[in-house]
């Protein structure tokens, strides 16, 4: 590592919604300046039959929960209608440690993760040992794909609990950086925000100019077709930490 770090003179701008300051904070230790320009925003989707819902979570068999945002939704409705982590006995499965993480600190554990962090690789890993049909509970957000419900050969009820929305305030503000910062990076965490800046963004100036990181397969996927030339960075473990820990060792090795 150099002496002033590897991202000294770097912008990283983050444009998925922020979780923790923990990812922040690598990217001041690389030497960097960390930005957080969110392209979308979530908010728990609340419904006059949510108690209902929450009081048949204990008949499922499983709980799935691939996001933090649906985390973090569920547990507003926990708040909400008094229930704790003790009255629901479903078993837990999440798409990833941080949304393990955010399951274990509302008081759930978590029986299954899958090695790589994203639905294609739990639907093909998620094999539960037994001798009858299982009925699960997929907490999702409004944009979420078909494919945990396609896939799984289970019985699979959607409870949506999560919308996401462009936050358009941060186009302005991110067409400025790449006008005026030296050496900018840009984080993709989500195919949404990936189709956003394709549309307010790259539309017009194009996708050169920047350091492309995805946080994994899919969000690289979403960025290939909406017209990237390439992508720089992914890290083999999808999480934000990840990714700048790539980043960084992308910029040593240049």
């Amino acid at each position: 590592m150099r002496d002033r770090g590897p991202l000294f003179g770097e912008t990283v701008l983050f444009t998925g919604t922020p979780k923790s300051p923990e990812v922040f904070n690598l990217v001041k230790q690389y030497g960097g300046t960390p930005i957080s320009l969110p392209l979308i925003q979530v908010a728990e989707i609340e419904e006059a039959d949510d108690e209902r819902k929450m009081n048949e979570c204990s008949h499922f068999d499983w709980l799935i929960f691939t996001s933090q945002s649906a985390v973090e939704a569920f547990r507003a409705k926990m708040l909400r209608f008094g229930f704790s982590a003790d009255l629901i006995h479903s078993k837990i499965a999440a798409v990833g440690t941080k949304t393990a993480a955010a399951l274990e600190k509302i008081g759930f554990n978590v029986s299954f993760i899958p090695t790589v962090f994203s639905a294609d690789t739990f639907v093909k890993q998620f094999q539960p040992e037994t001798n009858r049909q299982l009925n699960v509970l997929f907490l999702r957000g409004n944009l979420a794909g078909s494919l945990i419900k396609e896939e799984l050969p289970f019985h699979v009820v959607e409870w949506t609990v999560y919308k996401t929305e462009k936050q358009l305030s941060s186009i302005g503000k991110i067409l400025n950086i790449l006008d005026e910062a030296t050496s900018v990076n840009i984080l993709f965490a989500s195919p949404s925000a990936v189709h956003i800046f394709a549309e307010a963004i790259a539309a017009s100036r194009g996708w050169e100019g920047f350091t492309i990181c995805a946080i994994g397969h899919v969000t690289e996927q979403a960025l290939i077709e909406a017209g990237a030339p390439r992508v720089d960075v992914k890290p083999e473990t999808y999480t934000l930490i990840d990714l700048v820990n790539a980043l960084a060792r992308r910029k040593e090795g240049l």
